[in-house]
């Protein structure tokens, strides 16, 4: 198999990754949007974050794959997934409550919220 043939399969891996990635975040945004805290780590409650660890999770190790294959293609980190690492943890006792962040991420995203 050529170099090329190569490149073009990992891009292909990474373009599908990337919408897989997109559908799972606008599904727990949707979630978020309606009531549901949890997705940003802005709780302190345990259950809470229980709940969506397993999504968190899914998430993080998806946008790791997705950077690998970028780096390999010689490509920028995941925007995307760069932005809701650094949106997630601790935040201040003014800041927007998760559904209002979460329907923020969804209008930036171009979805109806």
């Amino acid at each position: 198999m050529s170099r090329a043939d190569r490149l073009e399969r990992l891009d292909t891996r990474r373009v599908e990754l990337e919408a897989g990635y997109r559908d799972v975040l606008l599904d727990a945004l949707r979630q978020t949007a309606a009531g549901s805290w949890g997705l940003f780590g802005h709780t302190q409650d345990r259950a809470m974050r229980a709940k969506w660890s397993p999504v968190v999770t899914d998430l993080c190790d998806r946008g790791e794959e997705i950077d690998q294959l970028r780096d390999q293609l010689g490509l920028a980190p995941f925007a995307l997934h760069s932005d809701f690492e650094a949106s997630r943890g601790s935040v201040a006792s003014n800041a927007p409550g998760e559904p209002k962040q979460a329907k923020a991420w969804l209008k930036r995203l171009g979805e109806d919220v």
